[in-house]
């Protein structure tokens, strides 16, 4: 493939990574389950680790493939990949689309099928040209098929919105055309060409919704096509794709259990996943209308998905890198991490690339007045520095507050937690960020390591020094300060651990506080919740007391069987 296009491809990506919020907040149909974002992440991502190998690549899409949009959109990729060079990515179009529509049981335009649709015609109708003309002209095509289809489907037009999976395929094509001609700085906001369309009615009334929605892989020994006849009927939104020895099958049912026991009678299981429709509706239709202010941070600061939806917060993620693959550390399963981790496989960390960074910021400020950014202290990403750059270049009105809170993991989540919950109780810009700059001089952390391997294996320690540490049972505590992470003790067992912890709750709160305790866990989340917590409500029975998981971003550099405190005296 030429680089030209492998660079196309993953600023595509990176596109629909930095507005994958949005496509979540408007993400009705078929279901109002504000996942669309989610899953076209997870589902692409593996297109940022293209080897050369399209073949390998198509395999981990299939694999990673979820939801509805993510199965389709995969589908769709599995042609599109298959283009070596601009003369044959009409032809690579062609096989996308087809197979994505083949994909569908039940195919229903107004969808990202007519996005691939209006896609075809265009290419088959004008030769691909790498200029800037030709590409105004083929995103302008495609924006109004996005635009069409409120008129497609009733669903769309009553909740005023176009649809999202539609929209995701668009920010991902107009990022990919301008890839080819080196211009992404120049793709238009999302905001502006389709205002007015990205709002829920306030008067939209969500459906009730009962059963799960599930993404299963299947090998297959033979004869496939008769075996994807016999899925079909299994369920709702049924996508079915076929590759090599493998079927991927999504669908929504209300009875997971027979689906599961029909799916053993034809092939081997090789990885379910499973989500409850309910609670994704409940959680779709308890979100709030969006205010004209608005933070964001890093997800390095043990913040989960559900946290920052809940707490209207924008996450930035990095990523956590394997042998085969690559995903927001918000959408990596911690346990596959740790699982890894101890069987001493390779796994990194790396930054989002700096369009995808520039990507979401101007996505925030297209959406919010005035947005505060608690970033990751400088001393442990880049994330402030680029900020700072974007900011310099783009925010002439000053609507784009950047603090470097010189915290990660716990105590950045424990600033950004506190500081949301304060903004819902004000409407003044200066009191919240005095709020949030009191916290980051209050907010302590410390982090409890169980080996010093990972930290070696990471570069952050000489790993005889690790060898020597791990011999003795040497388990460093550690604290992520403005300057970076300080060893501040030293424990033999979790006995030493735990008296650390509660001589330091001492020294900065007092036992009848109503201060904020955050408690993390790596792959030892009963540990915590069980004995860690129980001690510490014992002391501070009116703390609020939170159990997280560490961010994996430290989680992949700490290692198993690490445990964290972070603490935030009471400042309101």
């Amino acid at each position: 493939m030429e680089q030209i296009l492998q660079n196309a491809f993953i600023s595509g990506v990176e596109r629909v990574a930095a507005w994958s919020d949005l496509l979540d907040d408007i993400n009705v149909f078929p279901i109002a389950d504000g996942d669309t974002g989610r899953n076209l992440i997870a589902s692409l991502t593996p297109i940022r680790q293209m080897n050369g190998n399209r073949e390998d690549t198509i395999q981990k899409l299939l694999m990673a493939a979820r939801g509805n949009s993510g199965n389709i959109a995969t589908r769709f990729f599995s042609g599109l990949l298959m283009a070596d060079s601009l003369d044959i990515l009409p032809e690579a179009v062609k096989q996308g689309r087809d197979a994505a529509w083949k994909a569908v049981n039940d195919p229903i335009p107004g969808t990202m099928l007519s996005v691939f649709d209006a896609l075809v015609e265009f290419v088959e109708k004008e030769s691909v040209k790498n200029n800037e003309d030709y590409v105004f002209r083929i995103t302008e095509h495609l924006e109004k098929s996005v635009q069409s289809t409120p008129d497609q489907l009733p669903m769309l037009k009553l909740a005023g919105v176009v649809d999202s999976g539609a929209l995701g395929m668009y920010v991902f094509l107009e990022g990919f055309f301008h890839g080819l001609i080196n211009q992404i700085e120049k793709c238009v906001p999302i905001t502006t060409r389709f205002k007015g369309l990205l709002q829920i009615n306030s008067d939209f009334k969500e459906s009730v919704e009962t059963g799960y929605c599930i993404d299963v892989v299947i090998h297959v020994a033979n004869d496939i096509e008769s075996k994807m006849k016999s899925l079909a009927g299994l369920g709702e939104s049924t996508v079915i794709i076929p590759h090599k020895d493998y079927l991927k099958l999504h669908l929504h049912t209300n009875d997971p259990v027979s689906v599961r026991k029909k799916i053993q009678e034809i092939g081997n299981i090789v990885n379910w996943q499973d989500d409850d429709l309910a609670d994704q509706v409940l959680t779709f239709k308890s979100l709030k209308n969006k205010g004209m202010f608005h933070i964001m941070t890093d997800a390095a600061g043990s913040l989960t998905r559900e946290d920052a939806r809940s707490l209207g917060l924008t996450l930035l993620d990095s990523y956590i890198i394997t042998k085969d693959k690559s995903l927001p550390e918000t959408l990596f399963e911690p346990e596959d991490v740790y699982r890894r981790l101890a069987d001493n496989q390779k796994v990194s960390t790396s930054q989002a690339s700096t369009f995808e960074r520039y990507q979401t910021y101007q996505r925030v400020l297209e959406q919010y007045d005035q947005v505060l950014y608690l970033c990751v202290g400088s001393a442990f990403t880049g994330n402030f520095e680029t900020a700072q750059q974007w900011k310099k270049q783009y925010d002439s009105n000053n609507r784009f507050l950047v603090l470097d809170t010189g915290a990660a993991s716990g105590r950045l989540g424990i600033i950004a937690l506190a500081t949301a919950r304060f903004a819902k109780t004000s409407d003044n810009v200066s009191d919240i960020v005095e709020f949030a700059e009191k916290a980051m001089e209050k907010a302590e952390e410390y982090v409890f390591l169980d080996r010093l391997k990972y930290l070696a294996a990471g570069g952050r320690l000489a790993k005889s020094s690790a060898f020597f540490g791990d011999m003795l049972n040497m388990k460093p505590i550690v604290s992520p300060l403005a300057d970076g992470a300080k060893k501040v003790g030293i424990a033999k067992n979790h006995q030493a651990q735990m008296a650390f912890a509660l001589e330091k709750l001492k020294a900065s709160i007092k036992p009848e506080s109503k201060s904020l305790i955050l408690l993390e866990y790596s792959n030892n989340k009963q540990l915590v919740e069980q004995s860690i917590k129980k001690e510490v409500v014992k002391h501070y029975p009116n703390a609020e007391i939170i159990v997280q998981p560490l961010s994996l971003t430290s989680g992949v550099h700490m290692g198993p069987g690490t445990w964290a405190l972070a603490l935030l005296p009471d400042i309101f």
